[in-house]
């Protein structure tokens, strides 16, 4: 999968990823000051639901770009034409892949 190429969009992704570090960082730091487990279980699920928005997001514009807007002036240069069974194996094959994570 590709990013668009709408760099406001690679923006936004960046600057979630960026705040993702920053959590994870965090959760590094609350371990080392030997913080309260159930504190730092809590920091961890929250990185983890911020890890999923970020995918969803990832996938939305899959769908967007590569998958359903093949043939349209924002699709991606690496996207394909592709029938509709096509479009569902890959729509599966990405869902199926994100899920088991």
């Amino acid at each position: 999968m590709a990013l668009s190429s709408s760099s406001d969009k690679r923006q936004k992704l960046h600057n979630r990823v960026r705040r993702i570090e920053g959590q994870i960082r965090g959760i590094g730091r609350m371990i080392e000051e030997g913080r309260y487990c159930v504190d730092i279980l809590h920091q961890i699920a929250a990185a983890r639901s911020a890890l999923d928005a970020l995918g969803i997001e990832l996938l939305v514009q899959h769908l967007q770009t590569c998958v359903i807007g093949h043939n349209v002036e924002s699709a991606h240069p690496d996207a394909q034409r592709l029938t509709q069974e096509e479009m569902l194996q890959e729509v599966q094959k990405v869902l199926t892949h994100f899920l088991k994570s």
